[in-house]
């Protein structure tokens, strides 16, 4: 039930194994296809939703689905992950079709199943797990604001005088000088959409709203003949099966142009599949392999290319809908990809008739669930780091670069921790009659270290340890309550030894742990120039001895 901490072979072992292993019969089978047609119905018009937002057509998205959200449940690491194409990528995929074209996508997608993979076989998936929650936050509020603007233009119908922009500031001045081009009827439908959606889930919330709204936003557009864009009329029919499978050009110039955007890939869709997977940890008691989720992420993203697919990741959404569907395992996910298989062979051509006004409208209610806004707000509140944590991140997602956002707000995180870390060590005295900022005469003068002793905290209480060792013949330092050393801080304690033999003094260390005393002795301090013992009791008879 459970993954453990410790490297072993099991920590790539696919999770559908492990639960054939222990008994799969018609009974979780039943479940599972119950699941799986549950979550189908939820995935399809957001896989088409997402696809057209992010610049491809819809048949992409449902290419995404089938083969990427059946490799990962196949051969991932979690009991319950759905994978597919995810709103957090419309921003990345939308940039990369810009510079690259839709062939580039396919390349990047690709390369980034390969970085996955190495990423999983490194067994890097255990790090990639320690996201601070404030980033984590301010990640997904900006990129929600992102989806949202992405879908203002079908929304009300807007017809710009050219491509939308991909950046967050010219996107709006384009849509604001289209004003004038609103339709009533698509805002109108829009708007049904929404309402729709809000009320199916507030008065049946076992329903599939999203699937129903569109549906009769479909039936009502098309019966009534009312005049807004629909995928038929902007994609034209929608193919009844995958396209054979299919290498990318692979030239070193398209390589090249592809990379920055696979590397983009690769560290969000670690994250987002992650994430996705501790969510349905927390909802189930489980445990998932990240470094098997993390290959078989991988391999979803190569074989997602092949067939014409993009970005394929962990969908949080879809993943806790499949929790709460009773999914007994990966077979539910493997069967949602089947399902909507089904779809396109047997109904895709009712798909031409879906208002993308309609579609706009769903991503509008994810992007509006996304947010967070209740924990954007807590953290604001909570304290100046942790709200300059996830403000600066917010910002940099929705006016810079995804990637950016991500790598500076874990790089600002990583400063809070460290100072609140280094707060939390503490030196004490130990005996009375000496004050360090005084002097004194005293022979002996004892002190105790309490938590973690590294860089930070070595900065902050270095000088304190440096002025205490000025007089005293018997430095002595009591390291009982110090869990953690690093080189930074032994490195002080060479120095400080140093010091007071000079002084014709001696540094003595107390309980120390072996991996503290292991760390003091590598940066060059030990015997004689320090001295170990187990107790303080211990520094009297060597002080007798000396």
């Amino acid at each position: 039930m459970t993954e453990t901490s410790a490297h072993t072979p099991s920590d790539f072992l696919p999770k559908l194994v492990t639960v054939l292993r222990e008994g799969y019969g018609l009974g979780k089978l039943r479940a599972d296809a119950l699941a799986g047609l549950t979550v189908a119905i939820v995935a399809l018009p957001l896989s088409m939703a997402i696809a057209i937002a992010s610049g491809v057509g819809p048949e992409r998205g449902l290419y995404t689905t089938i083969i990427g959200g059946f490799l990962v449940s196949a051969i991932g690491g979690s009991r319950y992950q759905i994978g597919g194409p995810a709103g957090a990528f419309i921003v990345l995929v939308a940039a990369c079709v810009m510079t690259t074209g839709v062939e580039g996508l396919i390349l990047a997608t690709f390369l980034s199943g390969f970085l996955l993979i190495a990423v999983g076989a490194l067994r890097l998936g255990t790090y990639i797990k320690f996201i601070p929650y404030p980033v984590t936050i301010g990640f997904t509020a900006g990129i929600a604001v992102i989806i949202f603007s992405s879908q203002i233009k079908d929304l009300f119908g807007l017809q710009l005088g050219g491509p939308e922009p991909a950046e967050f500031v010219h996107k709006l001045g384009a849509i604001w000088a289209a004003r004038g081009t609103v339709s009533v009827a698509a805002m109108a439908v829009a708007l049904a959409t929404v309402g729709l959606i809000l009320g199916v889930k507030r008065l049946r919330p076992g329903w599939p709203n999203m699937l129903i709204a569109v549906v009769a936003a479909s039936v009502v557009v098309a019966v009534f003949g009312i005049g807004v864009e629909t995928i038929g009329s902007r994609f034209g029919a929608l193919p009844r099966t995958p396209p054979a499978p299919a290498l990318p050009l692979l030239t070193a110039e398209a390589i090249w142009a592809a990379l920055p955007f696979a590397l983009s890939f690769t560290l969000l869709g670690a994250i987002e599949s992650l994430l996705s997977a501790v969510v349905a940890d927390g909802m189930t008691g489980r445990r998932h392999r990240s470094n098997a989720e993390l290959m078989a992420q991988g391999v979803a993203n190569i074989g997602s290319a092949l067939f014409g697919g993009f970005c394929v990741t962990g969908t949080i959404a879809r993943t806790a809908t499949n929790v709460r569907a009773g999914s007994q395992g990966p077979v539910s996910g493997m069967l949602h990809a089947l399902f909507v298989l089904m779809f396109m062979l047997l109904a895709a051509p009712l798909a031409g008739f879906i208002p993308l006004a309609a579609l706009a409208g769903v991503l509008a209610v994810v992007a509006w669930n996304m947010a967070e806004k209740e924990e954007l707000w807590g953290l604001i509140r909570s304290s100046r780091a942790d709200a300059m944590v996830v403000i600066v991140t917010f910002l940099l997602v929705v006016f810079r670069d995804l990637t950016e956002g991500i790598v500076v707000g874990f790089a600002l995180g990583g400063v809070v921790f460290i100072s609140r870390m280094s707060e939390a060590a503490q030196v004490e005295p130990q005996e009375a009659g000496y004050d360090p900022d005084i002097g004194g005469d005293a022979d002996r003068v004892t002190y105790r270290l309490r938590g973690p002793y590294f860089f930070g905290a070595a900065a902050r209480l270095g000088s304190v340890l440096d002025s205490i060792a000025d007089n005293p013949k018997a430095f002595v330092v009591d390291f009982t309550d110090v869990p953690f050393m690093d080189s930074s801080g032994a490195r002080s304690f060479e120095l400080l030894a140093h010091k007071v033999a000079r002084k014709g003094g001696q540094l003595y260390l107390v309980g120390c742990r072996d991996d503290v005393k292991k760390t003091l002795t590598a940066q060059g301090a030990r015997e004689p120039l320090v001295r170990f013992l187990p107790t303080l009791g211990a520094v009297d008879r060597a002080e007798a001895n000396r």
